[in-house]
């Protein structure tokens, strides 16, 4: 089984915060999808034969496409690749997007789960961030979304602003129980740099986030979700059981997929590959019959670092025996001499022959990945 992940790039407004790949002109949109369509054509082999179970539409804003612009690209993924009889079909939409008109074509298209970039029910937010909506629009988008009768619907929150409060934060996690909200991305506020965000800190004309701030949010958020039944089943996602991702659990679970579009990752199992960060450059290339991309082969240790770093983000950790299987005994013993210390700190649980983070080990999971790397 293998994943499609569409990229489209192009935003109404540019956060603060983004550092993704996206213009906020639509001038090139029919060059882009000229070439998107190309692109697929050249790549149809890339996965080698696997059924496509997931189709995932990021961006940017694909919430942007026309209907029959979002037609045009699922009928050449079904002409070209081998699909499942009952996919994963993921739109991430903008809440100011949403209409009932919409909502209902992209149901007819065959999308079946929404991702709605929420962020947060409280307007001072939205606009500390650049938002494009209003909160009332967020509530109002996902109810068009439920009455059209797509139900399986993720929305992402962002706690650590310094504009957020621990009560308000709390009455976000309060809204989307309300709502019915199956599955949640929730994420910490990042700088990265060259962000809108990253400059106006470095000028001193917005305030930094705080990471104890951040820490206790997070802390927050995992007894909350927990105490509403809900899985915390990756770092940043939490749902109800049996509305995990299918696609974003291909990733961790290290399936094969294609990205296509500019900036656009790849895996096949033994290189990664990634296009061009650029719409007039990607057009332009394709154009020519050429896929615009960089590749990197992974090596053992590659793949054997990525798998810990990955693996220890789920609520299943690190399995020893898929680690014997493919590495040998050798590098079991060596994570579990590098895991002792953490083990001890009680930041990492050894159950059933998997190394599993505990709630105090997810505040710090990048770093015990890292330390755990060959």
């Amino acid at each position: 089984m293998a994943g499609i992940y569409i990229h489209i790039p192009f935003c109404r407004v540019a956060c603060h915060y983004c550092n993704f790949h996206f213009s906020t002109s639509l001038k090139g949109k029919n060059d882009f999808l000229e070439a998107l369509l190309k692109e697929m054509h050249l790549q149809q082999d890339y996965l080698q034969s696997e059924i496509v179970e997931t189709i995932y539409f990021g961006g940017g804003t694909p919430s942007l496409l026309q209907t029959e612009e979002l037609n045009r690209v699922l009928e050449n993924i079904y002409a070209l690749f081998k699909v499942d009889s009952a996919p994963e079909i993921t739109l991430e939409a903008n809440p100011d997007d949403i209409t009932a008109e919409k909502a209902t074509a992209w149901k007819q298209a065959g999308v079946n789960r929404l991702s709605i970039g929420v962020q947060s029910f409280f307007d001072e937010d939205l606009r500390w961030m650049n938002r494009a909506h209003a909160a009332g629009q967020a509530e109002q988008g996902i109810r068009l979304v439920q009455d059209s009768g797509i139900y399986n619907i993720t929305i992402d929150l962002i706690y650590g602003t310094p504009t957020l409060t621990d009560e308000h934060w709390e009455h976000n996690l309060n809204k989307a129980i309300d709502l019915g909200i199956p599955h949640l991305s929730c994420y910490a506020l990042t700088v990265e740099q060259g962000t809108a965000l990253e400059v106006m800190i470095r000028k001193n004309k917005v305030q930094a986030a705080d990471q104890e701030v951040q820490a206790r949010q997070f802390i927050q958020l995992m007894q909350y979700m927990q105490d509403a039944g809900y899985e915390h089943y990756e770092i940043s996602n939490f749902c109800k059981p049996g509305w995990r991702s299918r696609h974003n659990s291909a990733y961790w679970n290290g399936k094969k997929y294609l990205g296509l579009g500019p900036s656009a990752h790849s895996f096949n199992g033994e290189s990664r590959q990634w296009n061009i960060a650029g719409n007039a450059l990607y057009a332009h290339a394709l154009r020519t019959g050429q896929v615009p991309f960089e590749q990197e082969v992974l090596t053992d240790r590659q793949r054997m670092n990525e798998y810990i770093m990955t693996a220890l983000r789920t609520m299943e950790g690190i399995d020893l025996t898929y680690v014997k299987n493919l590495y040998g005994e050798q590098e079991v013993q060596r994570l579990l001499r590098e895991s002792r210390k953490y083990i001890d700190q009680h930041k990492i649980l050894r159950h059933d022959n998997r190394l599993q983070l505990t709630m105090e080990g997810k505040l710090f999971a990048d770093g015990i990945a890292a330390e755990l790397f060959g």
